[in-house]
């Protein structure tokens, strides 16, 4: 496997485990140096930590400090050109949420279209386009909806 593609498998599948164990400051530190484009290609999207942490306050946590959520990625493609240092990868995403009052189920499901870069012999992530397909209800996973208009 090449280094490429194991330090870019750990942070796309990284991403998921931190989000699903509450860890939103872990989630925020994979976007330090990447931009966060929440709302797909049309979102100009915000580069940087803070951004992320603001995102976060949506996502609700349960008393174990967790969203109660699994964040399936699958149909990871990688493209990555080692010598310039540079690689993008496109993956499907399936959120599941349980909550005692609210049944196992998809709340959503999307592409994420990830871009990277080798900065001191270390891959970032540069840039996460989010492009959500299906909805859900996510009444137990966010205080505010962000897709409504969209959903409906």
């Amino acid at each position: 496997m090449s280094d490429a593609r194991n330090a870019i498998e750990h942070i796309v599948y990284g991403y998921a485990q931190r989000l699903d164990a509450g860890d939103f400051e872990g989630v925020a530190e994979l976007f330090a140096h990447a931009r966060y484009r929440g709302g797909g290609y049309d979102d100009p999207g915000e580069t940087g930590s803070a951004h992320v942490i603001e995102k976060m306050q949506m996502v609700r946590r349960y008393d174990d400090g967790t969203p109660r959520t699994k964040h399936v990625t699958t149909n990871l493609v990688i493209d990555a050109d080692e010598d310039a240092g540079i690689a993008t990868a496109r993956s499907y995403f399936t959120v599941f949420q349980q909550v005692d009052d609210f049944p196992l189920q998809a709340i959503i499901a999307g592409r994420y279209h990830d871009t990277f870069a080798k900065v001191d012999g270390e891959w970032r992530l540069t840039e996460r386009v989010y492009l959500c397909d299906l909805f859900g209800d996510l009444s137990r996973h966010l205080t505010t909806n962000p897709f409504e208009a969209v959903s409906e």
